[in-house]
């Protein structure tokens, strides 16, 4: 099960139910199940604070992600700021909605075994990141 909830900030456009079948096609792809994935979106100033508090990192970021896998069962927390994603869409020239999906699947990304820390990571990550965005493009499509 997929959640989707908020600590300080309006829940964002996303159609849940598109989002969610959309994540469990990408993990899928991984010869992945999701189990329970839990979203909180939320402002830079709480994402500094869990960074702070649970990573040791005195800085903001987009996504962070919990990882409480088992097996084959996708199981995590995964973090999001609303306000560094608009920035970063800005900054790159990108479309909000585009930017936020992007996050989102990032860290299903990283609960399906991805990192992005070491050289070639990076690379690998985004490229996985294209696919998953393409993925949702097609369902899209094939609905109508």
């Amino acid at each position: 099960m997929i959640t989707y909830s908020t600590d300080g900030v309006k829940m964002p456009k996303i159609k849940k139910r598109e989002t969610t079948a959309w994540i469990k096609a990408v993990a899928a792809t991984y010869n992945r199940r999701i189990g329970e994935v839990g979203y909180m979106f939320v402002d830079d100033e709480k994402i500094l604070e869990v960074n702070n508090e649970y990573l040791g990192h005195d800085y903001y970021t987009d996504v962070i992600t919990f990882d409480y896998d088992e097996g084959d069962i996708v199981n995590g927390d995964i973090v999001i700021s609303l306000d560094t994603v608009r920035t970063n869409a800005e900054k790159f020239g990108k479309v909000y909605e585009d930017e936020l999906h992007r996050v989102i699947i990032h860290g299903i990304l990283h609960l399906c075994g991805l990192k992005d820390k070491a050289p070639g990571e990076r690379e690998q990550m985004e490229a996985a990141e294209n696919k998953a965005l393409a993925l949702r493009l097609e369902l899209l499509s094939r609905k109508g």
